[in-house]
């Protein structure tokens, strides 16, 4: 269990919320749980409902669809940030690559944050712009490197 100064250190240093002041940092970091979940365990998968923001504090996720690896998240990335803001089905599913801690954000206390604080929202837009970004980066990466077809 992380104290409530090294929850706020921690907090500080992840990319959404890297520039928002202490204050707020302060009320987010303590309404956050903290889970912690073993090796091989899939926190959520595809298509499951989902209304709550992950933190890796320690260990590393891997993101797939089926048996197909995304991504491998470690300590300070985040994830299900997607269905947090339109409440669709998880579009992945996370499972941990060793034993992992996470914090938790709810659709609700983030809701509740963003009121007091919009600047949460433009840092969470950005963050799934650069992902969206990444990805279409890859796909035009694997069109590249795809042989032709040549018929006859």
């Amino acid at each position: 269990m992380l104290t409530s100064v090294e929850r706020l250190l921690f907090v500080r240093g992840v990319p959404i919320f890297k520039e928002l002041r202490d204050d707020f940092l302060v009320r987010l970091a303590s309404v956050m749980d903290e889970l912690s979940f073993p090796k091989e365990y899939t926190i959520f998968t595809e298509g499951q409902e989902g209304r709550a923001l992950y933190i890796v504090v320690s260990g590393r996720v891997r993101v797939h669809l089926g048996n197909r690896d995304l991504a491998e998240l470690d300590e300070g990335a985040c994830f299900g940030e997607m269905s947090l803001f339109d409440s669709e089905p998880r579009s992945a599913s996370i499972t941990t690559l060793e034993p992992c801690d996470c914090l938790v954000l709810t659709q609700q206390q983030l809701y509740d944050a963003i009121d007091e604080t919009p600047g949460i929202a433009v840092n969470i837009i950005r963050l799934l712009s650069r992902r969206i970004r990444e990805l279409n980066r890859k796909s035009q990466e694997g069109e590249t490197h795809q042989k032709p077809v040549i018929s006859k």
